[in-house]
């Protein structure tokens, strides 16, 4: 072989080696699947529930074992669930201190159409900018900035 086709070999290598571990590490944002999902200390049956949750709470995964999920909440809280209670993020938990004003339009000008209170779970609509657009499961619709929002 000569030294330019090992050159590249070489570079392609490290690359690899250096991109793959940070995609895997990269979080994964999954809403919860049904209602009544046992999330657990370890990552099994056998270990002690510690929160159920509710369909389309929104989790982030920090690492998987089996089929068995790491999973932490917009509060921080952590534990295990099993991979087939889980689908594609597709809502956000309202995460202001407080109530939050959800508007007309992506913008602090935006008429307010609903006050939307901490730990209310919604589903993604669309996203401008700084804003998503979502829907409250009584039908409400409208934008919140995105700061006020998790994940």
């Amino acid at each position: 072989m000569n030294f330019k086709y090992c050159s590249r070999i070489l570079y392609i290598s490290i690359l690899l080696l250096i991109t793959i571990p940070a995609l895997s590490f990269a979080a994964k944002n999954v809403s919860v699947k049904k209602d009544n999902v046992n999330v657990r200390t370890g990552p099994g049956t056998n270990f002690p529930v510690y929160m159920e949750l509710f369909k389309g709470y929104p989790l982030q995964v920090l690492q998987t074992k089996g089929d068995w999920l790491q999973v932490s909440d917009f509060e921080n809280d952590k534990g295990w669930i099993f991979s087939k209670l889980i689908v594609p993020g597709n809502t956000v938990i309202v995460n202001g201190k407080k109530s939050i004003n959800m508007r007309t339009k992506p913008s602090t000008n935006g008429t307010v159409v609903a006050t939307v209170d901490r730990g209310v779970v919604l589903t993604k609509v669309s996203t401008q900018g700084k804003w998503t657009k979502v829907k409250h499961s009584q039908g409400t619709v409208g934008w919140i900035y995105n700061p006020l929002l998790w994940p």
